[in-house]
């Protein structure tokens, strides 16, 4: 059976999970934990994603990420492709190292957010790989230690996280440690499962059965209440759509290039030369960001298309969004 597609919603946070097949110890040893986290470090500053909080345990990983307009898609499988790659080699083992697909779940930011970053933190607390919060302060192998300023993680946006509490870094650091601290006692809410869950009917039909929380079906997740979930799988169902429509209607890479093209009365052949600000860069973004957004072409095709990387197209994709938005033009389905 073919895999559904992700859930994409552009700027949202989904909370990340894998684990090492059949529970093997994937992440022993500082190696193999720095290969991981220097891999996220890089393709977060390369991509257009962020990483709000992340912990390494012995054979799984929780992440925080806010997506911007490319799917998390893109960057997991960069990343976890290339850490069993690596792994692989190091280990002198062939085959799969990661169990299944990893789990995403897209969270309601607003009411969700704080306890999202708490309970990922906590994960080597609550497994008693640590005594208690002074220990975690110090640890290496999640986001705690940069949020408290004791360790120099530039790629962790750990601003998103103090500003919530105060302007005032101190006083943020100070506020987000005791809430930290009030849970190591306690028993926290399990973030790594409920929400509403994509179903092999479609989201509508789960919809009509419940209409918030959880119920369980394959490994994609919504947590929020109703109102989130409706208004997450809405914005996703009219992409879809619009996608479908523009698909049904003709709109391929082929027509949509010759139609740029028309646009800025340029040839075809133009679009593998170089150039940032002309036409050609105009029409190449436009392309990249229509081809992209409205009909789902994946960055590794039109990166083959006009022979440049994945991460030039996601920058093209940028650049086109901005040149629709300051010269009010769209594409029309029809």
């Amino acid at each position: 059976m073919p895999r559904t597609g992700r859930l994409h919603i552009a700027g949202g946070y989904y909370h990340v999970m894998g684990r090492g097949l059949e529970r093997r110890r994937i992440f022993s040893g500082k190696k193999n934990k720095e290969d991981f986290i220097n891999r996220l470090a890089f393709l977060v500053k390369e991509l257009p994603f962020e990483c709000m909080a992340w912990s390494l345990m012995s054979n799984h990983y929780h992440l925080l990420i806010r997506v911007g307009d490319e799917p998390l898609s893109r960057l997991m499988r960069r990343l976890l492709s290339g850490y069993a790659t690596n792994y692989n080699i190091r280990q002198k083992r062939s085959g799969y190292v990661f169990q299944n697909r990893y789990k995403s779940i897209l969270c309601d930011a607003d009411n969700y957010f704080l306890e999202l970053v708490r309970y990922i933190h906590l994960n080597p607390v609550k497994a008693k790989m640590l005594r208690d919060i002074s220990e975690l302060d110090r640890y290496s192998w999640t986001g705690h230690g940069a949020i408290m300023g004791n360790q120099s993680n530039d790629w962790q946006n750990t601003d998103e996280v103090l500003t919530r509490y105060s302007r005032q870094k101190a006083s943020a650091r100070r506020q987000y440690r005791s809430f930290v601290m009030d849970s190591i006692n306690c028993k926290v809410e399990d973030m790594s499962g409920g929400g509403l869950i994509r179903s092999y009917g479609g989201w509508q039909e789960i919809i009509k059965k419940r209409k918030n929380h959880e119920v369980r079906i394959g490994d994609e997740r919504i947590l929020g209440d109703s109102d989130f979930v409706e208004q997450a799988i809405k914005s996703d169902e009219l992409k879809l759509e619009e996608e479908l429509l523009l698909k049904r209607n003709g709109w391929n890479l082929d027509r949509l290039e010759e139609y740029v093209c028309r646009h800025f009365n340029i040839a075809a052949s133009q679009l593998t030369k170089k150039g940032r600000h002309n036409s050609i860069s105009h029409a190449k973004a436009l392309i990249c960001y229509w081809g992209n957004e409205r009909l789902g072409i994946s960055s590794s095709v039109l990166g083959a298309r006009f022979c440049i990387s994945q991460s030039s197209v996601s920058r093209a994709v940028s650049r086109g969004r901005e040149y629709t938005e300051e010269n009010s033009i769209e594409l029309e389905a029809s």
